[in-house]
């Protein structure tokens, strides 16, 4: 089944079949993809793209790349856009990211982050970085 998961109102997390769905896409007016993979293609529509070149590997260094992505997603949250991100399943390097942008510009826990991954939802949190 087809289906891009909703981690917050403007982010989802995806594997790449879904990812690639112009489609979907379209459905949930997403304006950016973030592809975490070197192999994965990304969708044919004419959406903002944003690679993060690493393999599925405990060895890549995807930490370099935490910061260009989440501050990509805020962007795009800011100026109204949607995000997916996606990497082959949808479950560690795509997971990974999501994370990393909770963390910095929601201000969560490292342990709330995975929390909120898991429910794909977020939680009432203050600040003026809460969308």
């Amino acid at each position: 089944m087809l289906q891009l998961c909703k981690v917050t109102s403007a982010l989802f997390i995806s594997c790449a079949r879904s990812a690639c769905s112009d489609e979907l896409l379209q459905q949930e007016a997403v304006t950016l993809c973030i592809n975490v993979s070197r192999q994965q293609p990304f969708p044919s529509s004419g959406i903002k793209k944003l690679r993060v070149p690493v393999y599925d590997d405990p060895s890549e260094d995807l930490l370099s790349h935490f910061d260009r992505c989440a501050d990509a997603i805020q962007t795009e949250a800011n100026g109204g856009g949607r995000s997916v991100v996606y990497c082959k399943n949808g479950r560690s390097r795509s997971a990974t990211v999501c994370i990393a942008y909770l963390m910095k510009h929601r201000q969560l826990t490292l342990t709330e982050a995975v929390q909120v991954g898991r429910r794909r939802e977020t939680p009432t949190r203050p600040g003026p970085l809460h969308q």
